[in-house]
């Protein structure tokens, strides 16, 4: 590996995100910067910092070409790639905002934020994409250029707005150089997923992203030799600061995933040393070593567990919160026969792994912590660039979302809200005062809209969300979202939802894994193809036990009384999950109004 060494560029130095850029490229310009598949000639590939730097200057120079003014909005719809990143940084060195697009979102939604931020040019992943969502875009006045990265055959001569990217992009372009600009300056408008209402266009400026990546740097280190791979879209905030411009700023090198079912392959292909996660990826993991553990012989299964157990306790001794205990001294063979070929699927050489955008299931957590691997619940909001607080690695809690970044100021206020203030504190929401005021406070306090608590330690322990608590009929408050966590960890749930808001006692809507549905439908003698086969009293109450069984260490309210089985997904596709995979509880409602009102048709109290 070699000898590990820091080379962070500081801040001063950077002053934009184009700024830290041009630094990297300056300092290391023959290391590795990413590594990508090339899907044609089916083979992987890598570009140096220089390589980048000539092919930034080409997009820079086909972009410059468009009339745009500085602060104009440029938009981006791509899969993580390097072309990603090439667009990004030539529109950034042009002073353009940058507007990011999930690949997966509707048509309908992309035509609202391109509209809202009034985008001057749309660059799509290929022709396909660019079909599918042309009708919805098509009387977008403000739009004057879509280009296409990728297309099999020649698109349409007649229309005067869209151009491919092979015909669009020169030979070369001028080179780069570091342009004075004020870091305070906008450099992206970021839509949040809103779970009610239209998304909000929150206003980020150079200055933000770039403080929080290098905060995030005091707390967690980074090195030239580590490896990150990519496969959180690079829409999201979290993997845009945390897993682009942050190892820009570490001299660090970035694997591009191929897509999330061929992620086992990319692991083994990239062996990362950090990856970005949200909790879904490690709750698959979990989940596949579950049932991989029901076929092994009992010894095996002995074996696992007393791996996980005396690992989870060696994790407490390195954390400084238990003594020496015998089981240290097996810890190595156990680590050798289960854990370690366990890691080894993961590439082998993960030394972090950060998991955000939502809550992790303690008990995920403390099983790849019993493992071996260090994992990093941390916790943030795109409105502050995103990251607020991260366990460090000489201090895990897996239970917290750990300590708050350097320059980072919280504080509990009233109903336990968190409040924050933050060098990566958003501009605001983009033509929205009025939203903008509802989150920011006259003192400069943003209001994260989760209740916390802060313990002896300065970690954060987020303990609920104001407006997602249910209030029953009775008055009582329930927090569902620990308890729709701790159900879905039972592999025949994909997906979960408590309800009773204003309601005598709790109900679930339980989407079940269509994997297994078959089986379960073969051992109750039900017709899986029949929608009646799903009210089968039977298999409510098989999944009823099921679902107690999760919750046992729950508190006396967290009762699940009654449950309407699905089998349905509730998709981004259908409108029921937003880009970053959390569920529109309004919508889900109204589409299964009558699973949900069968839940509470009879009487029962």
């Amino acid at each position: 590996m070699g000898q590990w060494n820091e080379d962070l560029i500081p801040l001063e130095q950077a002053r934009t995100l184009d700024g830290l850029f041009y630094q990297r490229v300056k300092r290391t310009p023959d290391g590795i910067a990413y590594r990508n598949y090339d899907r044609e000639h089916k083979q992987w590939y890598e570009l140096t910092w220089s390589d980048m730097e000539r092919q930034v200057a080409i997009w820079r120079q086909a972009l410059s070409g468009e009339g745009l003014e500085p602060g104009d909005r440029v938009a981006i719809l791509l899969r993580n790639c390097p072309e990603w990143v090439m667009f990004d940084q030539a529109a950034l060195s042009l002073g353009l905002v940058v507007v990011p697009l999930y690949t997966d979102d509707r048509a309908e939604a992309i035509a609202y934020i391109l509209r809202d931020a009034a985008v001057k040019l749309l660059l799509v992943q290929d022709s396909g994409r660019w079909s599918r969502m042309q009708d919805a875009v098509s009387d977008l006045p403000s739009l004057q250029r879509v280009v296409v990265l990728e297309s099999k055959k020649p698109l349409n001569p007649e229309e005067d707005v869209v151009r491919e990217a092979k015909v669009w992009l020169p030979v070369k372009g001028e080179p780069l150089s570091q342009r004075r600009a004020d870091s305070n300056s906008l450099a992206s408008i970021v839509y949040t997923s809103g779970t009610t209402g239209r998304p909000k266009g929150v206003m980020l400026s150079h200055s933000n992203m770039l403080s929080i990546a290098h905060a995030s740097l005091t707390v967690v280190d980074c090195y030239t030799q580590d490896s990150f791979l990519s496969f959180l879209p690079l829409s999201h905030t979290l993997e845009r600061t945390a897993g682009y411009y942050l190892p820009i700023m570490a001299g660090s090198t970035v694997g591009f995933a191929r897509s999330i079912p061929q992620l086992a392959e990319d692991l083994q292909t990239i062996k990362p040393t950090a990856i970005i996660a949200v909790p879904r990826i490690f709750e698959r993991v979990y989940a596949r070593v579950q049932e991989q553990l029901k076929n092994k012989p009992r010894f095996a299964r002995i074996l696992f567990h007393l791996a996980l157990s005396v690992g989870f306790k060696e994790f407490e001794y390195r954390m400084g919160r238990r003594g020496w205990f015998p089981g240290l001294l097996i810890h190595p063979l156990l680590h050798k026969l289960v854990s370690g070929k366990i890691l080894d699927k993961l590439g082998g050489r993960l030394r972090v792994a950060v998991s955000g955008g939502a809550a992790i299931s303690p008990e995920i957590a403390r099983v790849f912590l019993g493992l071996g691997l260090p994992m990093l619940q941390g916790y943030g909001l795109t409105e502050t660039s995103p990251v607020i607080s991260v366990n460090p690695l000489d201090n895990i809690k897996p239970e917290s979302v750990g300590v708050t970044l350097r320059g980072v100021e919280v504080k509990v206020g009233e109903d336990d809200e968190l409040l924050v203030k933050t060098p990566g504190m958003m501009l605001g929401y983009w033509n929205n005062h009025a939203a903008t005021a509802a989150m920011i406070d006259q003192d400069g306090w943003l209001h994260t809209g989760d209740q916390a608590r802060i313990d002896e330690d300065r970690h954060i322990h987020i303990t609920g969300r104001i407006k997602d608590i249910l209030v029953l009929s009775n008055g009582e408050k329930i927090p569902p979202s620990d308890m729709e966590m701790a159900i879905a960890l039972d592999p025949l749930v994909e997906q979960v939802m408590v309800v009773g808001e204003g309601k005598p006692y709790l109900g679930a809507l339980v989407v079940l894994n269509p994997d297994l549905w078959n089986g379960i439908a073969a051992e109750y003698d039900l017709d899986p193809s029949s929608e009646l086969s799903l009210q089968d009293s039977r298999l409510e109450s098989e999944v009823l036990k099921r679902i107690r069984s999760q919750l046992k260490d729950f508190p006396g309210y967290a009762k699940i009384r009654r449950v309407a089985l699905l089998l349905e997904p509730w998709t981004i596709e259908n409108g029921l999950l937003t880009p970053t995979m959390k569920v529109k509880r309004q919508k889900v409602l109204e589409q299964c109004s009558e699973r949900f009102n069968s839940l509470y048709d009879d009487g029962l109290a």
